[in-house]
C-alpha cells in the first residue's frame, strides 16, 4: 500500500505530530487554513466514510473523543472549532485514508 498518511504512521515520512494513541495520530497540516489545522487519522487504514464498516463503530466513536482531547491540547476546546470530513474528490479529499480535520484559533466562517 501506498498511502501517505500510512507512510507517517509508520514513521517513514515525518510531520508534526501533536497526539498520538495506540489507534489515532493527530499532526499539523502542511496546508491550514487558520492558526490551528490538524489531522486526526485512524492508525486502521480506512479510505473514507464510505468504507467505514459495522466493526468499526467503535473506533468512529472514539475518533470524536481523540478529536476532543487534541482541541484541549491546542487550546481550542474552550473558543470552539470545527470538525470536518471531506469524502471523496470533489469534496477535497487529497489522501484516501479518513482524516478528521479539526480548525479553530479564529473566527470561523462558511465560504
Amino acid at each position: 500500500m501506498d498511502c501517505l498518511f500510512c507512510k507517517i504512521i509508520k514513521k517513514e515520512l515525518s510531520s508534526e505530530v501533536v497526539y498520538e494513541d495506540d489507534k489515532f495520530l493527530a499532526f499539523k497540516d502542511i496546508h491550514p487554513i487558520a492558526p490551528v489545522h490538524i489531522l486526526i487519522i485512524p492508525k486502521k487504514h480506512i479510505e473514507t466514510i464510505e468504507h467505514i464498516g459495522p466493526g468499526d463503530k467503535e473506533l468512529i466513536g472514539e475518533l470524536f473523543l481523540a478529536a476532543k482531547k487534541v482541541a484541549k491540547l491546542q487550546g481550542v476546546l474552550e473558543s470552539g472549532y470545527r470538525l470536518s470530513f471531506n469524502v471523496g474528490k470533489n469534496a477535497g479529499q487529497a489522501v484516501d485514508h479518513l482524516h478528521l480535520h479539526l480548525i479553530g484559533g479564529k473566527k470561523l466562517t462558511w465560504e
